[in-house]
């Protein structure tokens, strides 16, 4: 065997490169190989000439160790998975191999220190200079040019695994239809070798990978903590923007109340009306023109305080100032204000005692579950027909669930009263996102309603309203519910629930409209809900979120309030669950904004004047509405004390499952399995909830047996095709032009005389 030639040197901290030998087993021994040292890594190949192709193997010296065996021996080790036992030719060959490798390993762990530890210190303070600056823009450049490069190598590699892949696919097709034996050995040496190609090409583009993966992963780390450094100093200038325009507002008021304001920036009509000049000093300005932080959202407008001239108006001349510009910023209390103009207020009756329901349920049970005891059921069955535990429930039905949207009645109460459309859908927009803060904490799946179930919840003595709900349909899983007050509103609805898995989460659609009427007014409003996500389904903590938009439409007026939910996310500075609205008129004038959280509370301001500001983050022109000052129009009610032990519920959910004499025998209070798990008793709910499911499937294979036998006989009557709804039928409304499930009548009656015949068993 021939000596190698010594390694060629080249300046430190570059590239070391030369011929060694290397073990490969006790057969061969020693074999020649070409090493190659570069940035931390040493490689080798059989040939100089696969360098640009094939590498045979890569160790990290930053992790290795290097030890020394005899003369020419040596050893490069990183831990047991990697072991090079090398020999050179001479012993000074040898040492100028080790002393390369030395320098490289200290400089491979030196970098990789400084990218674990230095990356949080250096950016605490500013450089001194702007050649720290310079130095880090020309390491990222120079970064950013051999990532590049490596790119290059990869469309390369892409391109002829493509172009030999496809003359290896050619060579194989013609050998298939080769006849002539002669010709076989010629075919199979152009396989042979294409083949060879193809591996070749697929071996570079495999360590061309493994360059670029390794790259990125020693800068990852460097680069997102310089990213999260921009990030902090892009939110402190922020911050200070908000603290000069803070200053500047001031600043610009306190010049307005120390000088005469041009007749331009007054309205003659409305300083006659006051009384009183539009003009004096700062201290003339009340409580309500303090200055408000410029808030951004992704509804695309900005809302900032109104001119003070909107709120310098005496409380005396209310009435004249809404005739000309709307509602003042003292006279927006919709509920005071109403009831005192709207003599056909319903005086006050003689109390009666109100019943006292419970505010305790017992508390959930810590019980064990089992998956592989779920998923051997699962077995060659199919997914509706497999028992779902309660393990996964709440002791409550959908239809219940359904009922809580009635939480927040006030807010509906408040509206009735309202004597400005644009008022009402302020708080008919509030009362749909209040429906949505019962879940925040709800992880707990309810009961899915057996075929004709139904759910009354009567609180016409101590709230002033009454509802009742019945599942009208199985498949697909359809509940009506329709709500009326003595206040002067009803609410009617049909929710049908579409879902999605997605791995992580599971996406929940309710399809469907609600439909809102108040008699005095007969304005006719209607929405439609959003998406619920429900996240960390396989693994992790669950919860939940709300996201998509809500245009709840006046059908009588013409008037809209879009509602925007916006999603979590990680990355966002806004609060989470956060919800933004606007109130229009059916020219599409803005009267009210809306803001707040879906979980915690909502506040409207009254716009005064709306104009085009600057674009946004996308290119497009945000609005900017000069509102007054923001007012809370809702706050969720506190939860129970221990409701963390109850399944989160409010205090409303704790009263929906309690026992009620006189109800119809269909009604959720009445289902075994859901009485058992708000018992505790699991078990034995397991247990009921699969034979309910089992006998409602048995009852629908029986109406379908029926449909047929109808069907091949029309002498005999109606065509049981389709299940009838007990207390609900099937509608078109000509207001919205929706179909619908709208109640029909005859519960309440039915309920007085105690009359439950017609009633099926479902239990």
């Amino acid at each position: 065997m021939s000596e190698p030639k010594p390694p060629t040197p080249t300046p430190p901290g570059d590239m070391y490169k030369g011929w060694l030998f290397k073990w490969t087993n006790y057969i061969k021994g020693y074999q020649r190989r070409w090493f190659v040292l570069s940035n931390g890594l040493l490689s080798y190949y059989r040939t100089q000439a696969e360098m640009g192709h094939t590498c045979r193997g890569t160790i990290n010296l930053a992790t290795a160790n290097i030890a020394v065996e005899d003369s020419c021996n040596f050893v490069i080790s990183n831990g047991g998975a990697q072991t090079y036992h090398l020999k050179a030719s001479t012993e000074v060959e040898r040492q100028r191999w080790i002393t390369a490798l030395e320098l490289a390993k200290a400089k491979a762990v030196h970098m990789q220190a400084e990218s674990d530890e230095s990356g949080d210190d250096c950016p605490a303070a500013p450089p001194s200079s702007g050649q720290s600056g310079g130095c880090r823009n020309l390491e990222i450049q120079s970064t950013l040019r051999t990532l590049g490069s490596k790119v290059e190598d990869l469309n390369t590699c892409n391109d002829l695994i493509i172009k030999h892949g496809s003359a290896l696919q050619r060579s194989l097709s013609e050998l298939e239809g080769i006849r002539v034996v002669g010709d076989v050995g010629e075919k199979m040496r152009q396989v042979t070798e294409r083949a060879t190609l193809f591996r070749i090409t697929s071996n570079a583009m495999i360590n061309a990978c493994r360059d670029f993966l390794s790259l990125a992963q020693n800068h990852s780390k460097r680069w997102q903590k310089a990213l999260q450094v921009e990030r902090d100093q892009r939110i402190r200038l922020e911050e200070t923007l908000e603290q000069l325009a803070k200053q500047h507002n001031h600043l610009e008021r306190a010049f307005r109340g120390a000088t005469v304001l041009p007749s331009s920036f007054s309205n003659p009509a409305l300083a006659n009306k006051g009384g009183a000049p539009v003009k004096g000093d700062a201290s003339d300005e009340d409580d309500d023109n303090e200055f408000f932080d410029a808030m951004e959202d992704p509804a695309g407008f900005i809302t900032v305080p109104a001119d003070p001239k909107y709120h310098r108006r005496s409380g005396s001349n209310v009435s004249g100032l809404s005739s000309e510009i709307g509602m003042d910023d003292q006279s927006v209390n919709f509920d005071e204000q109403s009831m005192v103009s709207n003599p056909e207020s319903p005086q006050p009756l003689e109390l009666e005692p109100v019943r006292q329901r419970r505010t305790r349920i017992p508390d959930k049970p810590n019980y064990y579950l089992n998956l592989w005891s779920i998923m051997k059921n699962c077995i060659g069955k199919e997914l509706s027909k497999i028992p779902m535990p309660v393990n996964f429930n709440e002791p409550l039905s959908m239809l219940q669930r359904l009922s809580e949207d009635l939480e927040y009645y006030e807010l509906l109460d408040k509206a009735a009263k309202c004597q400005s459309s644009l008022e009402q859908m302020c708080y008919v927009a509030a009362f749909t996102v209040s429906s949505y803060s019962t879940t925040v904490h709800r992880t707990g799946k309810p009961f899915n309603p057996l075929l004709g179930e139904t759910f009354e919840l009567d609180r016409l003595k101590d709230c002033g309203y009454r509802s009742l709900c019945e599942q009208v349909s199985h498949h697909p899983p359809a509940a009506a519910h329709h709500a009326s007050s003595e206040k002067g509103w009803s609410l009617r609805q049909e929710i049908t629930l579409a879902s999605k898995f997605r791995g992580k989460y599971l996406s929940i659609m309710p399809l469907g409209s609600i439909q809102c009427l108040f008699d005095k007014s007969d304005n006719h409003y209607s929405w439609k809900k959003v998406t619920t996500t429900v996240h960390n389904i396989i693994v992790g903590k669950l919860w939940i979120d709300q996201s998509g938009e809500i245009d709840v439409v006046n059908h009588k007026t013409g008037d809209r309030c879009h509602l925007k939910f916006a999603p979590y996310s990680y990355f966002s500075r806004d609060v989470p669950r956060k919800v933004t609205g606007v109130v229009m008129d059916k020219e599409g004038k803005a009267h009210y904004v809306l803001s707040g959280t879906w979980d915690e509370k909502m506040e409207f301001s009254r716009i005064m004047q709306s104009s085009k500001g600057e674009n946004g983050t996308e290119g497009k022109q945000r609005t900017v509405y000069q509102t007054l000052k923001a007012k809370e129009i809702w706050r969720k009610n506190p939860l129970p004390e221990g409701a963390e032990n109850m399944y989160f519920f409010s205090s409303l959910a704790l009263t929906l499952n309690e026992p009620e004499e006189g109800v119809a025998p269909t009604d959720c209070r009445r289902r075994p399995d859901q009485r058992l798990m708000e018992d505790g008793r699991w078990d034995e709910a397991n247990a009921e909830k699969q034979r309910l499911e089992e006998k409602q499937r048995t009852v629908r294979r029986e109406r379908e047996r029926e449909a047929v036998k109808a069907a091949s006989s029309p002498e005999e009557g109606t065509h049981p095709d389709s299940y009838q709804a007990m207390w609900f039928e099937k509608l078109d409304d000509p207001v919205s032009g929706e179909t619908l499930h709208v109640y029909k009548g005859g519960y309440w009656e039915a309920k007085e005389q105690g009359s439950w015949d017609m009633c099926p068993e479902i239990f």
